[in-house]
């Protein structure tokens, strides 16, 4: 018999989408076919420390690490796997196959971790690093976006020091984007965390200091009055596919961090109401995106229109999107004809499939 994969399913972070990674690694949790994969959960806490250990999940939820071990992932080729630390002694705990990052946010959306597994010369899930960091910086990937010819809304990007010296500078360049309501995000972060909708200048001076407590670089974004938010799932490696188009119906002024992972009152349409014209646009779109940013294996695409002139706007993509029950990337797939559970192992083979274009190049030149 052919020997179980060992598959690393990393979850937690210290980013402020700690909470979402727990909600979405549950999720993938409950449906790893055991008979095809030996599962070693690895989490890590809000302070960076990676650990190990029995009911890792339940421990890392309640911040209880007593009972847990520390793990240490080495960027090294030659020790790839999780180790710990036995009498002052390096010990091998498990070595990993393929690495599924569960995670989301800076410190693990944004390249830093892909990094780390590109210099283990581990096989992982989703994008790489330059895909993951363009994907993950909203001025990057909108600059990435206008040199392609996609869509997108009008912006500005600011940071931190600028706004901290000079508020009244940062608020008049803002204004030159056009008319309220401004919409105010960190640049490095998701699932609406620290996003501000701004009616005014007052709110505009709110919403960049919030922002600006979640990241360095905030971009400032022109808005749509009740925009209508379309998404499509993307999946693939060199030769992608689109799932067909949803769109998300939020109850609040916009699909709100609360919405997306605790109320769940937003209302997900799949497929989305809207032409097949237009659905066809949106998947050409969301293809020729994932592309321009060097993406793998997954994607969430996200749009907004328009509703006053039908206008399509390519508002992100989320390469490690959300993977809870009700998050719209696994129930897109769903409604394509790939339940959940063969989505999870479609991108274990695709990051295996990536792995093996990397290791087609070669890394050495002697003259």
């Amino acid at each position: 018999m052919e020997s179980k994969l060992k598959l690393g399913i990393i979850y937690g972070g210290r980013s402020g989408e700690h909470e979402v990674s727990l909600m979405s690694a549950r999720s993938v949790l409950s449906v790893i076919d055991h008979n095809k994969f030996d599962v070693v959960e690895i989490g890590i806490t809000r302070q960076g420390q990676w650990l190990i250990g029995k009911d890792l999940w339940h421990k890392l939820k309640s911040e209880d690490y007593d009972s847990l071990q520390e793990a240490i992932f080495l960027p090294s080729p030659q020790k790839p796997g999780i180790y710990v630390r036995e009498d002052d002694r390096m010990s091998l705990y498990s070595p990993l196959d393929v690495v599924f990052p569960v995670m989301h946010g800076t410190y693990s959306e944004d390249g830093t971790l892909q990094g780390l597994f590109e210099l283990a010369d581990v096989a992982y899930v989703g994008a790489g690093v330059l895909g993951s960091a363009a994907c993950m910086d909203k001025g990057l990937f909108k600059d990435i976006m206008i040199a392609n010819d996609l869509p997108t809304l009008p912006y500005r990007v600011f940071n931190r020091y600028m706004i901290e010296q000079d508020m009244e500078t940062c608020l008049q360049m803002a204004e030159t984007i056009g008319d309220y309501p401004l919409f105010t995000k960190p640049a490095n972060l998701g699932s609406s965390v620290g996003i501000s909708k701004c009616n005014n200048r007052s709110d505009l001076m709110e919403g960049l200091m919030f922002a600006s407590q979640y990241d360095r670089r905030i971009v400032v974004e022109k808005g749509v009055e009740k925009a209508r938010e379309i998404e499509v799932g993307v999946l693939g490696n060199e030769y992608p596919t689109a799932s067909i188009p949803g769109e998300v119906i939020p109850k609040d002024i916009f699909y709100t961090y609360r919405e997306k992972y605790i109320s769940d009152t937003a209302e997900l349409l799949i497929p989305a109401n809207i032409s097949d014209e237009m659905a066809t646009r949106v998947q050409m779109l969301a293809l020729k995106a994932y592309k321009a940013a060097d993406c793998a294996g997954m994607g969430r695409v996200d749009f907004l229109i328009d509703p006053e002139t039908d206008e399509l706007f390519l508002n992100e993509i989320n390469t490690i999107p959300g993977f809870t029950k009700i998050s719209m990337y696994p129930k897109l797939w769903e409604a394509s004809d790939i339940p959940y559970p063969q989505l999870i192992e479609k991108l274990i083979d695709l990051a295996l499939e990536r792995k093996a274009q990397r290791d087609l190049t070669e890394r050495e030149f002697r003259s």
